[in-house]
Protein backbone atom coordinates (compact mmCIF):
# COMPACT_ATOMS: atom_id res chain seq x y z
CA UNK A 1 0.00 0.00 0.00
CA UNK A 2 1.01 3.67 -1.16
CA UNK A 3 2.35 5.60 1.84
CA UNK A 4 0.44 9.14 2.09
CA UNK A 5 2.28 12.12 2.56
CA UNK A 6 0.57 15.52 4.57
CA UNK A 7 0.78 17.00 1.11
CA UNK A 8 -2.11 14.17 -0.27
CA UNK A 9 -4.36 16.18 2.39
CA UNK A 10 -4.01 19.73 1.23
CA UNK A 11 -6.99 21.45 0.21
CA UNK A 12 -7.06 22.01 -3.71
CA UNK A 13 -7.82 25.91 -4.58
CA UNK A 14 -10.39 26.77 -7.49
CA UNK A 15 -9.72 29.27 -10.67
CA UNK A 16 -11.01 32.47 -10.29
CA UNK A 17 -13.43 31.65 -12.98
CA UNK A 18 -14.53 28.72 -11.01
CA UNK A 19 -15.53 30.68 -7.80
CA UNK A 20 -17.52 32.91 -9.87
CA UNK A 21 -19.60 29.69 -11.12
CA UNK A 22 -19.69 28.94 -7.54
CA UNK A 23 -20.83 32.01 -6.24
CA UNK A 24 -23.62 32.47 -9.30
CA UNK A 25 -25.14 29.12 -8.35
CA UNK A 26 -25.32 29.84 -4.78
CA UNK A 27 -28.00 32.59 -5.75
CA UNK A 28 -31.71 32.27 -4.84
CA UNK A 29 -34.03 31.86 -7.95
CA UNK A 30 -35.98 35.39 -6.46
CA UNK A 31 -32.74 37.20 -5.55
CA UNK A 32 -31.63 36.15 -9.50
CA UNK A 33 -35.06 37.73 -10.54
CA UNK A 34 -34.27 40.80 -7.98
CA UNK A 35 -31.35 41.27 -10.35
CA UNK A 36 -32.97 40.80 -13.76
CA UNK A 37 -35.41 43.34 -12.29
CA UNK A 38 -33.13 46.03 -11.52
CA UNK A 39 -31.09 45.77 -14.63
CA UNK A 40 -34.49 46.19 -16.46
CA UNK A 41 -34.21 50.41 -16.95
CA UNK A 42 -38.09 50.49 -17.68
CA UNK A 43 -39.10 48.58 -14.86
CA UNK A 44 -36.55 50.22 -12.89
CA UNK A 45 -38.52 53.80 -14.04
CA UNK A 46 -42.01 52.54 -13.32
CA UNK A 47 -40.79 51.47 -10.15
CA UNK A 48 -39.17 54.64 -9.07
CA UNK A 49 -42.57 56.72 -11.18
CA UNK A 50 -45.16 54.86 -8.69
CA UNK A 51 -42.89 54.58 -5.21
CA UNK A 52 -42.92 59.31 -6.03
CA UNK A 53 -46.89 58.77 -6.88
CA UNK A 54 -47.24 56.97 -3.51
CA UNK A 55 -44.68 59.40 -1.73
CA UNK A 56 -46.82 62.40 -2.96
CA UNK A 57 -50.23 60.82 -2.34
CA UNK A 58 -49.33 60.50 1.36
CA UNK A 59 -47.52 63.71 2.65
CA UNK A 60 -48.36 66.12 -0.49
CA UNK A 61 -51.62 66.79 1.07
CA UNK A 62 -49.99 67.75 4.62
CA UNK A 63 -47.49 69.99 2.37
CA UNK A 64 -50.55 72.19 1.04
CA UNK A 65 -52.05 74.95 3.04
CA UNK A 66 -54.94 74.02 1.40
CA UNK A 67 -57.62 71.93 1.93
CA UNK A 68 -59.25 69.30 -0.94
CA UNK A 69 -62.52 70.89 -0.37
CA UNK A 70 -61.50 74.65 0.80
CA UNK A 71 -63.43 77.12 -1.87
CA UNK A 72 -60.99 79.89 -2.16
CA UNK A 73 -62.59 82.66 -3.96
CA UNK A 74 -60.05 82.34 -6.61
CA UNK A 75 -61.77 80.74 -9.80
CA UNK A 76 -60.25 79.00 -12.63
CA UNK A 77 -56.73 80.31 -11.74
CA UNK A 78 -53.71 78.89 -13.99
CA UNK A 79 -50.66 77.26 -11.85
CA UNK A 80 -48.91 80.28 -10.10
CA UNK A 81 -46.62 80.37 -7.06
CA UNK A 82 -49.92 80.12 -4.61
CA UNK A 83 -51.58 77.51 -6.59
CA UNK A 84 -49.16 75.19 -8.20
CA UNK A 85 -51.64 73.71 -10.48
CA UNK A 86 -54.15 76.23 -10.63
CA UNK A 87 -57.84 76.34 -8.99
CA UNK A 88 -61.04 74.78 -10.86
CA UNK A 89 -64.43 76.80 -11.05
CA UNK A 90 -65.21 76.32 -7.64
CA UNK A 91 -61.77 77.89 -6.23
CA UNK A 92 -60.56 75.07 -4.97
CA UNK A 93 -56.62 73.84 -5.10
CA UNK A 94 -55.85 71.33 -8.00
CA UNK A 95 -52.20 70.30 -6.29
CA UNK A 96 -54.15 69.31 -2.99
CA UNK A 97 -57.16 67.48 -5.24
CA UNK A 98 -54.85 65.55 -7.67
CA UNK A 99 -52.75 63.96 -4.26
CA UNK A 100 -56.17 63.08 -2.31
CA UNK A 101 -57.72 61.96 -5.76
CA UNK A 102 -54.52 59.49 -5.79
CA UNK A 103 -55.13 58.02 -2.71
CA UNK A 104 -58.55 57.11 -3.66
CA UNK A 105 -57.61 56.61 -7.26
CA UNK A 106 -54.57 53.96 -5.97
CA UNK A 107 -56.66 52.20 -3.10
CA UNK A 108 -59.67 51.56 -5.23
CA UNK A 109 -56.90 49.99 -7.93
CA UNK A 110 -55.37 48.01 -5.06
CA UNK A 111 -58.61 47.01 -3.64
CA UNK A 112 -59.89 45.50 -6.21
CA UNK A 113 -56.82 43.78 -7.04
CA UNK A 114 -56.70 42.67 -3.81
CA UNK A 115 -59.99 41.06 -4.43
CA UNK A 116 -59.74 39.56 -7.43
CA UNK A 117 -56.26 38.06 -5.90
CA UNK A 118 -58.20 36.40 -2.91
CA UNK A 119 -61.16 34.77 -5.07
CA UNK A 120 -58.98 34.44 -7.97
CA UNK A 121 -56.29 32.29 -6.60
CA UNK A 122 -58.84 29.97 -4.62
CA UNK A 123 -61.28 29.23 -7.50
CA UNK A 124 -57.99 28.93 -9.57
CA UNK A 125 -55.98 26.55 -7.23
CA UNK A 126 -59.62 24.67 -6.52
CA UNK A 127 -60.48 24.28 -9.76
CA UNK A 128 -57.01 23.33 -11.17
CA UNK A 129 -56.11 20.74 -8.63
CA UNK A 130 -59.47 19.25 -8.05
CA UNK A 131 -59.77 18.75 -11.80
CA UNK A 132 -61.82 16.61 -13.43
CA UNK A 133 -66.31 17.96 -12.89
CA UNK A 134 -65.09 19.70 -10.41
CA UNK A 135 -62.88 21.61 -12.43
CA UNK A 136 -65.75 21.64 -15.75
CA UNK A 137 -68.11 23.34 -13.39
CA UNK A 138 -65.96 25.94 -11.94
CA UNK A 139 -64.26 26.81 -15.37
CA UNK A 140 -67.77 26.92 -16.99
CA UNK A 141 -68.80 29.47 -14.45
CA UNK A 142 -66.18 31.50 -15.59
CA UNK A 143 -66.71 31.27 -18.94
CA UNK A 144 -70.20 32.67 -17.99
CA UNK A 145 -69.00 35.70 -16.28
CA UNK A 146 -66.58 36.33 -19.09
CA UNK A 147 -69.30 36.29 -21.92
CA UNK A 148 -70.85 39.23 -19.98
CA UNK A 149 -69.33 42.77 -20.85
CA UNK A 150 -67.66 43.88 -18.00
CA UNK A 151 -67.95 47.39 -18.18
CA UNK A 152 -72.06 47.05 -18.99
CA UNK A 153 -72.11 44.91 -15.41
CA UNK A 154 -69.93 47.68 -13.48
CA UNK A 155 -71.82 50.41 -14.68
CA UNK A 156 -76.03 48.51 -13.57
CA UNK A 157 -74.33 47.75 -10.22
CA UNK A 158 -73.59 51.37 -9.43
CA UNK A 159 -76.71 52.73 -11.07
CA UNK A 160 -78.84 50.14 -8.37
CA UNK A 161 -75.98 50.80 -5.60
CA UNK A 162 -75.63 54.26 -6.04
CA UNK A 163 -71.78 55.02 -6.97
CA UNK A 164 -69.80 55.53 -4.10
CA UNK A 165 -65.89 54.25 -3.04
CA UNK A 166 -67.57 50.79 -1.57
CA UNK A 167 -70.16 50.28 -4.08
CA UNK A 168 -67.04 50.80 -7.00
CA UNK A 169 -64.52 48.49 -5.53
CA UNK A 170 -67.39 45.88 -5.67
CA UNK A 171 -68.32 46.32 -9.14
CA UNK A 172 -64.85 45.82 -10.49
CA UNK A 173 -64.76 42.98 -8.39
CA UNK A 174 -67.55 41.35 -9.56
CA UNK A 175 -66.14 39.82 -12.53
CA UNK A 176 -62.38 40.90 -12.07
CA UNK A 177 -61.29 37.84 -10.62
CA UNK A 178 -62.31 35.78 -13.64
CA UNK A 179 -58.84 36.39 -15.41
CA UNK A 180 -56.78 35.95 -12.08
CA UNK A 181 -58.06 32.45 -11.69
CA UNK A 182 -57.49 31.26 -15.15
CA UNK A 183 -54.34 32.51 -14.60
CA UNK A 184 -53.68 30.19 -11.31
CA UNK A 185 -55.31 27.20 -12.46
CA UNK A 186 -52.98 26.62 -15.42
CA UNK A 187 -50.68 27.17 -13.18
CA UNK A 188 -51.49 24.54 -10.88
CA UNK A 189 -52.62 22.15 -14.01
CA UNK A 190 -48.57 22.81 -14.74
CA UNK A 191 -47.36 22.15 -10.97
CA UNK A 192 -49.86 19.47 -9.80
CA UNK A 193 -48.14 16.61 -11.47
CA UNK A 194 -44.87 17.50 -10.51
CA UNK A 195 -42.45 14.49 -8.41
CA UNK A 196 -42.39 16.47 -5.21
CA UNK A 197 -46.22 17.18 -5.05
CA UNK A 198 -46.74 13.54 -5.85
CA UNK A 199 -44.35 12.90 -3.08
CA UNK A 200 -46.16 14.81 -0.70
CA UNK A 201 -49.61 13.53 -1.68
CA UNK A 202 -47.75 9.82 -0.85
CA UNK A 203 -47.04 11.28 1.87
CA UNK A 204 -50.43 11.90 2.92
CA UNK A 205 -50.63 15.92 2.52
CA UNK A 206 -54.38 17.38 2.34
CA UNK A 207 -55.50 19.54 -0.82
CA UNK A 208 -55.29 22.88 1.51
CA UNK A 209 -51.75 21.67 2.54
CA UNK A 210 -50.70 21.36 -1.21
CA UNK A 211 -52.35 24.16 -2.29
CA UNK A 212 -50.38 26.44 0.64
CA UNK A 213 -46.68 25.04 0.94
CA UNK A 214 -46.23 23.75 -2.99
CA UNK A 215 -48.44 24.67 -5.10
CA UNK A 216 -49.39 28.48 -4.66
CA UNK A 217 -45.36 29.58 -3.90
CA UNK A 218 -44.38 28.35 -7.21
CA UNK A 219 -46.87 29.72 -9.03
CA UNK A 220 -46.48 33.19 -7.21
CA UNK A 221 -44.41 34.68 -10.21
CA UNK A 222 -47.39 34.50 -12.88
CA UNK A 223 -49.74 35.75 -9.83
CA UNK A 224 -47.75 38.73 -9.30
CA UNK A 225 -47.25 39.35 -12.93
CA UNK A 226 -51.07 39.52 -13.25
CA UNK A 227 -51.76 41.37 -10.10
CA UNK A 228 -49.54 44.00 -11.47
CA UNK A 229 -51.47 44.77 -14.80
CA UNK A 230 -54.51 44.26 -12.90
CA UNK A 231 -53.81 47.20 -10.23
CA UNK A 232 -54.09 49.54 -13.40
CA UNK A 233 -56.63 48.35 -15.28
CA UNK A 234 -59.16 48.76 -12.34
CA UNK A 235 -57.67 52.73 -11.98
CA UNK A 236 -58.61 53.46 -15.88
CA UNK A 237 -61.70 51.73 -15.33
CA UNK A 238 -62.52 54.12 -12.18
CA UNK A 239 -61.19 56.76 -14.37
CA UNK A 240 -63.40 56.05 -17.09
CA UNK A 241 -66.36 55.41 -14.77
CA UNK A 242 -65.76 58.70 -13.01
CA UNK A 243 -65.69 60.66 -16.31
CA UNK A 244 -69.28 59.10 -16.86
CA UNK A 245 -70.26 60.64 -13.52
CA UNK A 246 -70.08 57.25 -11.82
CA UNK A 247 -67.77 57.67 -9.56
CA UNK A 248 -67.31 58.98 -6.06
CA UNK A 249 -69.32 61.44 -4.64
CA UNK A 250 -68.26 65.41 -4.63
CA UNK A 251 -66.69 66.59 -2.50
CA UNK A 252 -64.57 63.50 -2.77
CA UNK A 253 -62.28 63.57 -5.62
CA UNK A 254 -60.57 61.09 -7.72
CA UNK A 255 -58.71 61.46 -10.87
CA UNK A 256 -61.47 60.49 -13.01
CA UNK A 257 -63.97 62.57 -11.23
CA UNK A 258 -61.43 65.46 -11.59
CA UNK A 259 -60.63 64.92 -15.27
CA UNK A 260 -64.61 64.81 -15.65
CA UNK A 261 -65.36 68.43 -13.97
CA UNK A 262 -61.88 69.63 -16.31
CA UNK A 263 -63.22 68.65 -20.06
CA UNK A 264 -65.98 71.43 -20.06
CA UNK A 265 -63.48 73.62 -19.27
CA UNK A 266 -60.51 72.57 -21.86
CA UNK A 267 -60.50 75.67 -23.81
CA UNK A 268 -60.49 78.44 -21.46
CA UNK A 269 -58.79 75.93 -18.35
CA UNK A 270 -56.87 73.42 -19.55
CA UNK A 271 -54.73 72.50 -16.20
CA UNK A 272 -58.51 71.39 -14.75
CA UNK A 273 -57.74 68.15 -17.48
CA UNK A 274 -54.20 68.19 -17.77
CA UNK A 275 -52.88 67.71 -13.79
CA UNK A 276 -55.70 64.56 -13.66
CA UNK A 277 -54.89 62.91 -16.50
CA UNK A 278 -51.09 63.27 -16.45
CA UNK A 279 -51.12 61.31 -12.98
CA UNK A 280 -53.60 58.47 -14.43
CA UNK A 281 -51.14 58.36 -17.28
CA UNK A 282 -47.66 58.22 -15.43
CA UNK A 283 -49.34 55.63 -13.09
CA UNK A 284 -50.71 52.95 -15.28
CA UNK A 285 -47.58 53.63 -17.44
CA UNK A 286 -45.69 52.79 -13.86
CA UNK A 287 -47.62 49.66 -13.33
CA UNK A 288 -47.48 48.16 -17.01
CA UNK A 289 -43.51 48.77 -16.68
CA UNK A 290 -43.24 46.70 -13.66
CA UNK A 291 -45.71 44.15 -15.04
CA UNK A 292 -43.60 43.52 -18.40
CA UNK A 293 -40.57 43.97 -15.98
CA UNK A 294 -41.62 40.78 -13.49
CA UNK A 295 -42.48 39.22 -16.60
CA UNK A 296 -39.02 39.59 -18.54
CA UNK A 297 -37.63 38.30 -14.78
CA UNK A 298 -39.48 35.70 -14.38
CA UNK A 299 -38.34 33.70 -17.32
CA UNK A 300 -38.96 30.52 -17.62
CA UNK A 301 -35.49 29.59 -18.12
CA UNK A 302 -34.20 30.85 -14.67
CA UNK A 303 -35.96 28.02 -12.96
CA UNK A 304 -34.08 25.22 -15.24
Amino acid sequence: MPKLNDSDFEVVGTRSDETEILAKKSISFWGEVSRRFIRNKLALVGFVTLFLIILGAIFAPMISEFSYRQQNGDYNVSPNGTYWFGTDDLGRDIFTRVWIGARISIFIGFAAAIIDLIIGVAWGAIAGLKGGRTDEIMMRIADILTAIPYLLVVIILLVVMQPGLIPMIIALSLTGWVNMARITRSEILKLKNQEYVLAARTLGAKNLHLIRRHLLPNALGAILVTMTLTIPNAIFTEAFLSYLGLGVPAPLASWGTMANDGYPALANAPWRLFFPALFISLTIFAFNSIGDGLRDALDPKLRK
